[in-house]
């Protein structure tokens, strides 16, 4: 699956990141382009999937970065982005509440279809590399051998994005875009210690593999 992720980000440059000259035409005089660029920002609405156990919820963090789109006039294009994504989930287990906080940088590549000049669908993978991560609960937090929350997570996420975007005016872009992954957020959970792992809140039940996390992103931007 992680082989199909990448072959999927990678996709939309390799169709559409040259140029065919069989349909180039000489311009007659120079006009004004877009340059591709763009920056955007919003709000996360992050959660897991696959912890039933933990009675998890969502917490709301923000996005923000830049963006390479460059410009295309048929009905297909292509999208690549950078994007700090702060996310996680808040739970509740064991007359415990807490929250997890996860910080991510988020490389999606994605091929986009101009439904209408003011309308744009996007769909595509997504790699995603964990910076921090912390944990906090009414029940504070334990401390061992793995010495902090990070030691129990993946470094690496990867996933699939899919969204829309209206172009209301030129330069401006509202935005809402579905981010579901693919790879597990915690490492085996076979390799912790009984109970409940160090890094994680107190009175917190062992994690079950497959967690994976869910973000839904809401946002504003400009295209220069």
């Amino acid at each position: 699956m992680k082989k199909v992720i990448i072959i999927v980000c990678l996709l939309p440059t390799l169709c559409f990141g040259q140029d065919d000259p069989s349909q180039k035409k000489p311009e007659k005089k120079s006009v004004k382009r877009s340059l591709g660029f763009g920056i955007k920002g919003g709000v996360n609405f992050a959660n897991v999937r696959g912890a039933s156990s933990l009675n998890t919820s969502h917490q709301t963090g923000f996005m923000g970065g830049a963006f390479m789109a460059p410009p295309s006039k048929g009905f297909m294009g292509y999208r690549s982005e950078i994007i700090y994504s702060k996310q996680g989930y808040n739970f509740a287990a064991q007359n415990n509440t807490g929250q997890i906080d996860l910080d991510y940088i988020i490389l999606p590549n994605l091929m986009t279809f101009n439904i209408t000049k003011f309308l744009q669908l996007q769909v595509g993978g997504q790699m995603a590399f964990l910076l921090n991560a912390k944990s906090d609960s009414t029940k504070g937090t334990t401390s061992g051998t793995y010495g902090g929350a990070m030691d129990l997570y993946n470094k690496f996420d990867y996933g699939f994005a899919g969204g829309i975007e209206i172009h209301p005016v030129k330069g401006l872009l509202i935005g809402a875009r579905l981010n579901v992954s693919m790879g597990n957020l915690y490492k085996d959970p076979s390799n912790f210690q009984t109970g409940t792992p160090p890094g994680l809140p107190a009175g917190m039940p062992m994690i079950p593999k497959d967690v994976k996390n869910n973000v839904l992103q809401v946002f504003a931007g400009w295209i220069f």
